[in-house]
């Protein structure tokens, strides 16, 4: 088999060295602190628009770890600096990614755990960035693309499903009821041969769930039964769950972008796609955030679903 043209995205196997992330000692810790403040520390490592951050290049583990204490330090206080956060998520970034992609966390409770370690990452702006920092490292428009990218495939898309008899003409519905309806249909338009689970009932509640009026968010999200992220619905806000996990709100008006957070979340936690829904995931990961499947993950579902799009789309 090839290599792939680069790393792989959130699906298994991507090469990637098996360590765990490198914690200074007591002793290191205070030699450090005596000769480094947190402050100095963002100084001391801040990069020119000529230079790469240290972390991307091979920054060793002992400072990378003496950054996660800082951005620990800085996590406790009650409005840190975002800029900073995000700074100090930019130099630790190897040995971050290093043990969240060793496969030395179970997938079952690997969201939690470093959800725990960076609660940053419950903040969207945050995980965007760190997908940004995963697939496009030194491209400071990157997510704004994928939002482009992604507008531009949904709008054409909803014609899909009518050319498909997927999706019936929108009639009088509001932007937000047509990307709900979009959402919902998209994996019958690039379906995968697994069913989803019983509790699921749908592909689509892989994706996304609407409450009912008297429906409990953390009810369902307890009972959902996957570990993957879900966005659940209620009318006037979303909410991304991770597992059993309300992870962070955003407001309805941002419910078009929501896949895109979904994404975002796969990338950051290391998450495998739910088998109903991998091949429509797979395709936004090519298509949309450009990023390779290795060749042995391309399904045969996979190729066809991609194939018959690009046939519509170049009509």
């Amino acid at each position: 088999m090839r290599s792939p043209l680069k790393k792989q995205g959130p699906t298994p196997e991507r090469g990637r060295p098996k360590r765990k992330l490198f914690y200074l000692s007591s002793s290191e810790k205070e030699d450090d602190e005596a000769n480094s403040t947190a402050s100095t520390v963002i100084l001391s490592t801040s990069s020119s628009s000529d230079n790469p951050p240290l972390s991307m290049n091979n920054d060793s583990l002992q400072v990378q770890a003496r950054h996660y204490k800082t951005l620990q330090d800085l996590s406790k206080k009650q409005k840190p600096n975002q800029e900073d956060v995000s700074q100090l998520l930019d130099l630790e970034f190897q040995a971050r990614r290093a043990y969240i992609d060793s496969g030395t966390v179970r997938e079952d409770n690997r969201a939690s755990l470093i959800l725990d370690a960076y609660p940053c990452f419950k903040e969207l702006h945050h995980v965007l960035g760190e997908m940004r920092r995963i697939l496009d490292p030194h491209n400071d428009k990157f997510i704004e693309e994928v939002k482009m990218r992604w507008e531009d495939f949904c709008a054409t898309a909803i014609f899909y499903g009518i050319w498909k008899k997927v999706i019936k003409p929108p009639i009088n519905r509001d932007k937000m009821q047509a990307h709900i309806v979009l959402v919902k249909a998209l994996p019958i338009l690039f379906p995968s041969l697994a069913p989803p689970t019983k509790k699921l009932g749908c592909a689509s509640e892989a994706l996304l769930h609407v409450l009912e009026p008297t429906e409990d968010p953390n009810v369902y999200i307890q009972r959902r039964g996957l570990s993957t992220p879900v966005l659940v619905f209620d009318g006037s806000r979303c909410i991304v769950a991770v597992g059993l996990m309300p992870v962070t709100t955003f407001e309805k008006e941002k419910l078009h972008e929501g896949v895109i957070f979904l994404l975002a979340y796969y990338y950051t936690l290391h998450l495998t796609y739910p088998k109903c829904v991998a091949t429509l995931l797979s395709l936004i990961q090519t298509e949309i955030l450009r990023d390779t499947i290795h060749e042995r993950d391309t399904t045969t579902p996979y190729r066809r679903a991609l194939a018959e799009w690009k046939e519509f789309v170049g009509r």
